[in-house]
């Protein structure tokens, strides 16, 4: 089975790209970059995780615009709902590259995360695969997390501390005055 690997970052390939590699799978990476910020974030989870395909032998896709106003503007006045718009975006441009490149299917290196909505993501990805024509493939990784986590500091991959949203960044380092 061929199969588009979204991957949001290298360290969270780590674990995903073993297994479905054991489960006899051609994988080939794809990095999104708009929902990620600042744009030096972006930089480095994206040479981050070309590095590390280049050591495991793994083809990565890594269109080069970053569209931020975009990715801003449908996220704006809608920020309580922000996971599953972003969720959308992701996993909408995996499936296009998936069904223009001729994949069996398509995943996420979401689903290798404690911290997302494995539910919601499944259902985003099933829906945009029957509507680009593609499958999505979901597998829990989270089992792996750990795994992952060890694995990527032996190798001393840059890791973020957020998910990659303006939002998120925030979440997790403002702490407003008591």
């Amino acid at each position: 089975m061929k199969i588009l690997l979204h991957a949001c970052c290298g360290p969270c390939a780590i674990y995903p790209v073993r297994i479905l590699r054991e489960d006899r799978m051609d994988v080939t990476g794809f990095f999104y970059a708009h929902n990620i910020h600042p744009y030096t974030e972006s930089l480095k989870r994206r040479q981050t995780l070309e590095a590390y395909a280049q050591q495991i032998d793994l083809h990565l896709i890594c269109p080069p615009d970053y569209d931020l106003e975009g990715f801003l503007q449908k996220i704006i006045f809608r920020e309580s709902n922000r996971c599953m718009i972003c969720y959308r975006e992701r996993l909408t441009a995996a499936a296009h590259i998936a069904r223009h490149g001729r994949f069996d299917g398509f995943t996420t290196t979401l689903l290798y995360s404690k911290f997302q909505k494995h539910d919601m993501i499944r259902d985003i990805g099933e829906a945009v695969g029957a509507s680009e024509g593609v499958p999505f493939y979901y597998k829990d990784f989270r089992e792996g997390w750990k795994e992952g986590i060890d694995e990527s500091k032996r190798l001393g991959l840059y890791r973020q501390s957020y998910c990659g949203c303006i939002y998120s960044e925030k979440e997790r380092f403002f702490r407003p005055a008591k």
